[in-house]
């Protein structure tokens, strides 16, 4: 790898759109009231308590930019990254519905084709929603339930954890986005099959925590991971398994089609891994998991701190036992 500018890539890190935009979460929950909450905010899902489990409930709003410029794989990506976050809490999806907006039915067309497309082939179906068909501009919100035995959360990072990236490298840009996508050429079955490797983690005891890698790419997760679970978090970036010819700036604000950080027991590291290993996906141990609360990057000799979640708190998700 060649020589990185570790407080370069730091600075632009800590100035990324996808960063910025996580810190609209603390803004919207302190006008909702939302402060201790017998569900914690900050987490991918909420988790209720639903008899010997948990049922997981999400939403997702879609950028008007991106809804105009791709409506086909907006409506895709509805479907897929609300499943991801149920995923990434150890869950499995039942169903979603969807608000859709649009002027005319023709316009709504390839955004409602995107959808259908997904939900067949991540068989998880579209049971209703809320359409609009009659405005003056395309956008897009899909909400999921799923369901857990054990969660991954984001409030259960424990210092001495190793941290993993698990990361499906079988996959090219959406241009112009930072969306690195892996899926819409994936047999479904295989689709299936990877994400089952999230409850499978959790249904093990491989790990407790886990965060589904989102617009903030693998440095704004790493943050919101942090602040959830109280702790510092350093990632080495020559750890960081990179596709061919991507740069690793632009590999750090990428929002991947199934990408996942883990925290992990160091003894539980090498059965997490190879739950990945099985699948194909691309998964390494890329830092660690401290007390404190600075997120950093090095590259084994400098290190620059990208940002401290005690000073200049991010969503200002407290953890878990301190919300309750």
């Amino acid at each position: 790898m060649a020589e990185i500018d570790i407080p370069g890539l730091a600075a632009l890190l800590a100035e990324s759109s996808g960063v910025a935009a996580k810190a609209d979460i603390a803004d919207v929950s302190a006008r909702l009231g939302l402060a201790g909450a017998p569900v914690a905010v900050g987490d991918d899902c909420a988790a209720l308590p639903d008899g010997d489990g948990y049922l997981l409930f999400a939403i997702e709003g879609f950028m008007n930019g991106f809804v105009a410029a791709d409506p086909w794989f907006a409506g895709w990506c509805g479907v897929m990254v609300n499943i991801s976050d149920v995923a990434a809490m150890g869950g499995r999806p039942l169903a979603v519905v969807d608000a859709v907006w649009a002027d005319g039915s023709e316009a709504a067309a390839p955004v409602l084709d995107g959808m259908r497309a997904a939900s067949a082939a991540f068989g998880v179906p579209i049971v209703g929603g809320h359409t609009n068909i009659r405005t003056d501009r395309g956008q897009l919100s899909v909400a999921i339930l799923g369901r857990a035995k054990r969660l991954l959360t984001s409030f259960d990072a424990k210092p001495g954890d190793v941290l993993v990236a698990a990361i499906d490298h079988r996959g090219r840009y959406r241009e112009p986005f930072d969306n690195w996508e892996a899926a819409t050429d994936a047999p479904p079955a295989r689709l299936r099959g990877d994400l089952e490797t999230l409850p499978e983690i959790a249904e093990a005891g491989l790990a407790l925590a886990a965060k589904d890698i989102s617009q903030g790419g693998i440095i704004g997760t790493a943050i919101m991971l942090a602040e959830c679970s109280g702790v510092a978090i350093e990632i080495d970036v020559t750890r960081i398994p990179l596709p061919a010819g991507v740069p690793l700036g632009r590999w750090l604000k990428t929002f991947p089609s199934f990408g996942y950080l883990l925290s992990v027991p160091p003894e539980k590291r090498d059965g997490v891994l190879e739950c990945f290993a099985r699948r194909a996906i691309t998964a390494a141990v890329i830092g660690t998991v401290t007390a404190g609360s600075t997120v950093a990057i090095t590259d084994g000799g400098t290190r620059a701190v990208v940002r401290d979640h005690a000073e200049t708190p991010l969503m200002k998700a407290a953890p878990l036992e301190e919300s309750a």
